[in-house]
């Protein structure tokens, strides 16, 4: 009889398998490369930011961890294509693609100075739509490609609570595009289905530690995390450690029959809303 401990290894078992994570060097995408690379998967990092890139990367390696980086601008189709071919000509496969990068250039109308409509700037709505839009679209579109001629793979595309409902504290471009990512995320899942590739999205709530609203969550000042802990049911954001479990769950075999989904990580905050 197989004991317990074996058969949660086996459903969770992500080693050697080798994952792309966007938008890796801090924030959620650090976290994801990181719970990955610990459960003995092969991850490739990759960011705009080198600096960062180069530190998070060699914080994993040094601990003896499989980690490598590729600088990537995935509002760039041209960079997205050489890093899935760098990725396949590496390692051999892609097994799991983490879609994670994503900006918030500022926080919205519920922030004091935050955007408006009657703020909203082109340049600033194309710069948002180009990494959380564009960037979605380009990295689907080339990891599936590389999925389909292996008969198998998966992506987690990273869109949030702001794209099931209205969150007034992120800009206009934000939830425009989160919103829009989870439509794409659907038709991917009905699309690649029958080539064994499957799609799905996480939906973060407020996370410590990342850089979107232009970095107002990166180190949240106390008045800015009692501002979040108003809106969740729970009272407080969240740490990037609590995202760890979804996505070892949908890089492993455990969420084998799982596609086409949307997985909220939000401490209630849609309960909280009516939105559910």
């Amino acid at each position: 009889m197989m004991d317990a401990g074996s058969v949660y290894q086996r459903l969770f078992d992500v080693r050697d398998a080798r994952i792309v994570v966007t938008g890796a060097a801090s924030g959620l995408g650090f976290a994801m490369a990181e719970v990955l690379a610990e459960c003995g998967a092969r991850v490739t990092l990759a960011d705009v930011d080198v600096a960062r890139l180069e530190s998070s990367t060699a914080s994993l390696a040094e601990r003896g961890l499989d980690a490598r980086s590729v600088v990537v601008d995935v509002s760039d189709e041209a960079s997205v294509e050489a890093l899935v071919e760098d990725v396949v000509a590496t390692e051999g496969r892609l097994d799991v693609v983490f879609a994670n990068a994503g900006i918030a250039s500022r926080p919205g109308f519920g922030v004091e100075g935050g955007q408006r409509l009657d703020t909203v700037e082109r340049s600033d709505w194309d710069r948002v739509l180009g990494v959380n839009l564009n960037g979605v679209l380009f990295t689907l579109k080339h990891a599936a490609a590389a999925m389909r001629r292996q008969g198998s793979g998966r992506i987690v595309v990273t869109s949030s609570n702001a794209g099931l409902r209205p969150e007034p504290e992120v800009c206009y471009g934000y939830v425009a595009s989160k919103a829009a990512i989870l439509n794409v995320v659907r038709m991917a899942a009905l699309e690649l289905a029958p080539h064994g590739v499957l799609v799905n999205a996480i939906c973060p709530g407020p996370f410590k530690g990342t850089r979107i609203g232009g970095g107002v969550t990166e180190d949240p000042t106390p008045e800015l995390e009692h501002m979040w802990a108003r809106t969740v049911p729970l009272g407080r954001m969240a740490e990037p450690d609590e995202l760890k479990g979804l996505v070892l769950l949908l890089a492993s075999p455990a969420s084998s029959f799982m596609t086409g989904a949307a997985y909220l990580v939000d401490g209630g905050t849609l309960v909280l809303a009516g939105s559910v």
